[in-house]
Formats: C-alpha cells, structure tokens, sequence
C-alpha cells in the first residue's frame, strides 16, 4: 500500500451500515469506473446463513474473497477501473484482496456504534440482520494502511474526499 500513484482499483470496507454500497457506487460513478458489490460474490449458502442470522465463518468466506480478487485481477488486467464495496472485517481477509495486486488500495468508512445502528434500522429488504452489527463490530479489525474516513459525510461528499485523498 505504499504505492502513491492513482489507483485503478477501490475496495470501500466497513460494518454493516457504514455506507460502503453506496459510497462505493458513488465514487465508481464519479470515476466512471464499473461498480461491484461484494455481496454478489457470496455463495448461495452464505446468503442463506446470513439470512437466518448465522454469522459466516472464516472457511465460508474463503471462496468468496478468492472470487472478490479474481474478479479486481481480471478488471486489471483490462484496464478497467473497479469499484468494490466489501466489508473485509478481518486483515486476513484483506490480505487475500490486497496482496500482490498493484493499482488497489483500500477505503476504510468508519462509523459509531449509533451510526451505523440508526442506518441499519432504516433499511428495507437487506439480508444483513440489525442483531449482526455487534458480531460484526465484535469482528473487526481497523486496518492501518486504509484512507479511513467518518461516515456522516454525504455519500457524494465522501466520494469527493477520497477522490481528492487519492489524486483521482
């Protein structure tokens, strides 16, 4: 991550509610660059864990992280700008994103517990469960090689914050 240069790759991390979907797919659009959610990449059976409150575990999220690389890898590789919103809660997991891939670099949307609990309980039709925010926060662990940024920026303002933090 001590590469300066502009980026071609953003993967936005953060706990459910931190606005990384929709900050992520702010900035992709500002940057015209092609926008993936991470969620995407899940497996049917982890959706369906998600989904009745199971928190994955570390073997259930091995595949989707894999498929999460090869997908920047192969964005890369034909030069197309990428844009992934991913939670990455762990540095292993964003060791498996990060490692090795020249071009991306990580945006950290860090909120308060209050944030993020009033957010989530504002959604309609999410699989992500309001009761999973506290294994989540339980879960992660601050990067330290992240531009990390407080949520309460609008998503537009953020976008312009990491556009500017990441001469894009």
């Amino acid at each position: 991550m001590g590469d300066l240069s502009p980026p071609r790759a953003i993967v936005v991390m953060g706990v459910a509610g931190s606005g990384k979907s929709t900050v992520g797919a702010q900035l992709a659009r500002d940057l015209g660059w092609r926008f993936d959610d991470a969620d995407g990449f899940h497996p049917p059976e982890n959706v369906a864990k998600m989904s009745a409150g199971t928190p994955l575990t570390d073997e259930d999220r091995a595949p989707w992280l894999a498929a999460i690389r090869r997908h920047v890898d192969n964005c890369l590789a034909r030069g197309e700008g990428v844009v992934v919103a991913c939670s990455a809660l762990k540095a292993v997991y964003r060791r498996v994103l990060l490692d090795g891939a020249d071009g991306l670099r990580l945006v950290y949307l860090q909120g308060t517990r209050e944030q993020l609990q009033a957010r989530i309980d504002a959604r309609q039709g999410h699989f992500m469960k309001p009761m999973m925010l506290a294994s989540q926060l339980a879960t992660l662990e601050e990067p330290q090689d992240a531009l990390t940024l407080n949520i309460a920026p609008s998503p537009t303002e953020l976008s312009a914050a990491i556009r500017q933090a990441l001469s894009l």
